[in-house]
């Protein structure tokens, strides 16, 4: 008779911050961009032309692609995904927070912008902070 099996050398686990972190700016992406899309229609009350909405568009989903491709990367442990991250990170609080205060759009849109703006913004600065704690520190390697 054979005695029991030990497994062998377990993988190391991700931080628990790294996670959390990774899936509160998976959140915000959504929000963000229907914030941006509502500001995009309510400060043009509508009457952009087509071509500039369609180029618009066309940007938001590259934009979010990349900005995926960098959280995945993060996620495996690169540590310059992070720093990239972390900059579009504050550009994007500072962006939110200056359109929050210096566009005038009509009632509607200014609750859409107002929510999805404030909520993303928060879950991207929330992410950030896990994100560079001590924990999650070790786990960027690469």
């Amino acid at each position: 008779m054979t005695g029991p099996v030990e497994p062998g050398p377990q993988p190391p686990t991700r931080p628990v911050d790294v996670d959390t972190g990774f899936w509160l700016w998976l959140v915000a992406m959504p929000l963000m961009v229907v914030g941006y899309v509502a500001d995009l229609v309510g400060s043009s009350n509508g009457h952009g032309a087509t071509p500039l909405l369609v180029a618009q568009g066309l940007f938001i989903a590259v934009l979010c692609a990349i900005v995926v491709t960098f959280l995945i990367l993060m996620r495996a442990g690169y540590r310059w995904a992070r720093t990239v991250l972390t900059g579009g990170g504050i550009a994007t609080v500072v962006y939110v927070g200056t359109r929050l205060f210096t566009v005038n759009w009509p009632p509607m849109f200014a609750l859409i912008c107002g929510v999805a703006g404030i909520v993303g913004s928060v879950l991207v600065a929330g992410g950030m902070f896990l994100l560079h704690r001590t924990d999650a520190q070790a786990d960027f390697t690469r």
